[in-house]
C-alpha cells in the first residue's frame, strides 16, 4: 500500500500506466479507519494485479475536491489518469470493495 500526498498523487495515480486503486480517507473518519485493515488486506491479496494507494484528504483537501471527493470514505479505481469507478460513503463496504476490485483485475 503506497501512501500518497498532494505532491505524489499526480505521478503515482494520474500519470501511472495501468490501473490504480485509491483509498481516500480522513483523520476523523471512523468508517475510513474501520475499512483500513480490510483495504490493506486487499492490497496484500491483489497487489500483484493492481497498484494500491491511499491518501489522507485531511492533508490534501484541494486535491480531494479536484477529484470530486466530497464525502468519505471513497474507494476509487483509476486507469491512465481517468477515474473508472468509485464507491462513496455507505457504498464503500467490504463486499462492494472486493467486487469492484474483482471487476478490474
Amino acid at each position: 500500500m503506497l501512501e500518497l500526498n498532494k505532491e505524489t498523487f499526480e505521478e503515482e495515480v494520474l500519470k501511472a500506466a495501468g490501473k490504480v486503486f485509491v483509498d481516500f480517507y480522513g483523520d476523523g473518519c471512523v468508517p475510513c479507519q474501520a475499512l483500513m485493515p480490510f483495504v490493506h488486506g486487499c492490497a496484500d491479496k491483489y497487489g500483484d494485479k493492481l497498484k494500491f494507494t491511499a491518501i489522507n484528504t485531511s492533508k490534501a483537501r484541494r486535491l480531494a475536491i479536484s477529484q470530486q471527493v466530497l464525502g468519505l470514505p471513497v474507494m476509487a479505481i483509476y486507469e491512465n489518469g481517468a477515474k473508472l469507478e468509485e464507491l462513496v460513503k455507505d457504498d464503500a463496504t467490504e463486499q462492494n470493495i472486493e467486487a469492484m476490485i474483482g471487476r478490474h483485475i
